[in-house]
């Protein structure tokens, strides 16, 4: 069974933006926006910039393309606005030689250039109501913004949202194509975290529906072409916004954050997190058609898993785990009631043959937008690598040590805020941790961003370089490197 597109249009009228807390029943008219302050706020120039200043010397290995995605409003909201609103923008930071050059374009999808040839925003945010007469009209309710993560794939490289379809990117230019559909057989909304076996060169990515209990798994083989769709039953209908792979199996994780239209009956939100159910794990046959398999652990939820790998017939998952779905938009997270509630680096084993799930936290500082080597996606691992801190966004970044438990940060210092970093494996070194993690980090003070290139086998050091931005890059989501032998 495959969603229809009336499946798809509900989903995305109802569908909560992962990371942050359900929509309002009765959310206030006018709202103060948040993130519309600080450098939270959008930049309204596209720059392209040669020739930047360095601070300290770029690793002449490092011959690629950093790239962000990330929410950046083209116009004023004209209702409520919420950060996963935005319309997506990418900053990209080209290295070659030991130096740089920066650009950063908006995404133009759909409705971005309907906006902006009416010279202001039209679409609804997503704590505003549906857009009725585009959902009657089979048309998307909210705007596909592309603004969350970016995968890179057969020479493609796609901007991805939470329910929709994806938007190739030109390289290294970073200009917008249009809507990426598989040669047309795509017929099911993309999640923002595909995975790409490092083996095999497939991309296996997944849709679902919060209406329903149903997720639909899909494989591109290393060619691009889409070769496999399965649907895959759930518990529950629920939120999935990250899943993890091994050689075998596919896992997505099936937290008690629950949709209920009969709730809004009750003028309460369709989302209620049920602490009484567990967290779920359904377990899916890479290939062939075996049985999918879910086995129950403790309550909880997480949005981001760094990694899965098999060992003696059980699959071994590490991720980030909320002890209940945030409600408060925060990296050490306190929920509206003030009671901590942060995300904390934990591991779940599962057991296909039992069906029972062994776990336990690894870690006790919060830990967010875990990121490690990709050419150990689905396999075993030793480090990963996280934003860590309590701030107004990361104060830094945090490697940990799955083999010894232990943890190294590299703080950023007074003022100064990153987001996730992204692991770039040095060409010429040995070992796990040989290559360096890339981040923008914002200035507060100075009011100003840099790319900073940190040394993944020595945390402690300062960073090896530090490329100042013509323009400040407000905070984002997820970005990728891709190498120039990739365009």
């Amino acid at each position: 069974m495959t969603p229809t597109r009336r499946d798809v249009l509900l989903a995305s009228a109802l569908l909560l933006p992962p990371g942050l807390r359900a929509i309002a029943a009765d959310p206030p008219k006018k709202p103060k926006p948040p993130f519309l302050d600080g450098n939270f706020a959008p930049v309204s120039e596209e720059h392209t910039t040669d020739a930047l200043k360095v601070t300290g010397e770029l690793p002449k290995a490092l011959d690629g393309l950093f790239v962000r995605n990330g929410p950046n409003p083209q116009f004023p909201p004209p209702g409520n606005y919420h950060w996963f609103d935005g319309d997506g923008m990418l900053h990209g930071v080209r290295l070659q030689g030991g130096r740089a050059t920066y650009r950063n374009r908006f995404i133009r999808t759909k409705g971005f250039e309907e906006e902006k040839k009416a010279g202001k925003a039209t679409y609804p945010g997503i704590l505003d109501a549906p857009d009725l007469k585009k959902l009657l009209a089979g048309e998307l309710p909210y705007k596909n913004p592309a603004n969350t993560a970016l995968a890179f794939h057969a020479g493609k490289l796609l901007a991805l949202w939470e329910v929709g379809e994806p938007y190739e990117i030109k390289l290294p230019g970073l200009d917008t194509v249009g809507p990426y559909t598989f040669a047309g057989k795509l017929d099911q909304p993309v999640t923002a975290h595909p995975k790409v076996d490092p083996d095999t060169g497939e991309m296996l990515f997944f849709g679902y529906l919060p209406t329903k209990p149903l997720a639909v798994f899909s494989t591109a083989n290393a060619k691009g072409e889409l070769v496999r769709t399965v649907a895959v039953k759930l518990p529950r209908p629920t939120m999935i916004h990250d899943f993890v792979i091994t050689k075998n199996y596919a896992v997505f994780p099936c937290g008690p954050q629950t949709f209920d239209l009969a709730r809004t009956v009750k003028g309460q939100s369709p989302w209620h997190f049920d602490a009484e159910k567990p967290m779920a794990f359904v377990v899916v046959p890479r290939g062939g058609d075996g049985k999918p398999l879910t086995v129950e652990a403790k309550t909880g939820f997480a949005f981001h898993f760094l990694n899965a790998h098999e060992a003696d017939g059980k699959i071994v998952v590490v991720g980030c785990r909320y002890s209940r779905f945030p409600g408060a938009v925060s990296f050490g997270e306190v929920d509206a009631d003030k009671t901590p509630n942060p995300a904390l680096p934990y591991q779940w084993t599962l057991d296909p043959k039992t069906g029972k799930c062994a776990e336990k936290p690894l870690d006790d500082s919060p830990a967010e937008f875990p990121r490690l080597a990709d050419s150990l996606v689905g396999k075993v691992n030793r480090y990963g690598y996280f934003g860590t801190g309590d701030g107004e966004f990361f104060t830094g970044l945090r490697k940990f040590d799955l083999t010894t438990r232990t943890a190294t940060d590299h703080l950023y210092g007074d003022g100064r805020f990153g987001g996730e970093g992204v692991f770039v494996p040095n060409p010429d070194g040995r070992g796990e941790d040989a290559g360096w993690l890339l981040n923008y980090v914002y200035d507060k003070a100075a009011d100003t961003s840099e790319l900073v290139v940190t040394d993944a086998a020595d945390m402690r050091a300062k960073p090896v370089a530090r490329v100042h931005l013509p323009a400040r890059v407000p905070y984002g989501f997820h970005g990728t490197w891709v190498p120039a032998s990739g365009w």
